[in-house]
């Protein structure tokens, strides 16, 4: 990967997975490509709605890798989509594996729309145990912990180069856009599932 393609990458993730809080303007659009026209990506949201969103001038472009368990050690700054358990404590529904130049990115726990009641909790891997698969715990704003167990089953990913070129019909993309009072959306950045899995966020 080249540094302007890194920089692109890092660009995209600090703003995606980084954000803070969740303001009511901001739509996290979790679908498929149906088209793209001119600055106009069409996108089939995974109710069956079907979305608009323009591309600002110089938007931007990622792709996910997928990665695994094996690759989160003592150090490592994560994003994970979690839910709590009928028997206590947090599972995690996604994981996202930040860069090292990234971290601190968005840290913090708030809420998520992945599921209902879902969180999302951005922070630096204190612990990790192996007891019936792998468990992490995440430090965070001063200290604060917490502790979230990632099933055999979920979704690691880390982050890719993508171009335009991959935003082909039927592509799984995620876009954090913003609805404007027209009620229109609009994103400067998408992510795209263009080596084989689609974005999990």
């Amino acid at each position: 990967m080249n540094l302007k393609s890194f920089a692109i990458v890092l660009g995209t993730i600090s703003s995606i997975v980084g954000a803070t809080e969740a303001r009511a303007d901001v739509a996290r659009i979790r679908g498929t490509v149906v088209s793209v026209a001119g600055s106009t990506l069409t996108v089939k949201d995974r109710d069956g709605k079907t979305d608009a969103i323009t591309l600002a001038d110089g938007w931007k472009i990622s792709g996910v890798a997928k990665a695994s368990a094996a690759d989160i050690k003592q150090g490592d700054f994560l994003g994970i989509a979690s839910i709590s358990k009928a028997d206590g404590g947090s599972g995690a529904l996604e994981v996202v594996i930040f860069p090292a130049a990234l971290k601190g990115t968005g840290e913090g726990d708030r809420d998520w729309d992945l599921q209902p009641n879902s969180r999302m909790t951005n922070g630096t891997v204190a612990d990790v145990t192996e007891i019936q698969g792998r468990t992490v715990t995440l430090s965070y704003d001063n200290g604060q912990k917490k502790q979230i167990a990632i099933p055999q089953t979920t979704p690691i990913v880390t982050f890719a180069t993508a171009t335009s070129a991959d935003l082909t019909p039927g592509a799984a993309v995620f876009v954090n856009a913003e609805r404007g009072g027209d009620g229109k959306l609009a994103a400067n950045r998408v992510v795209v599932g263009n080596h084989g899995i689609a974005p999990p966020m």
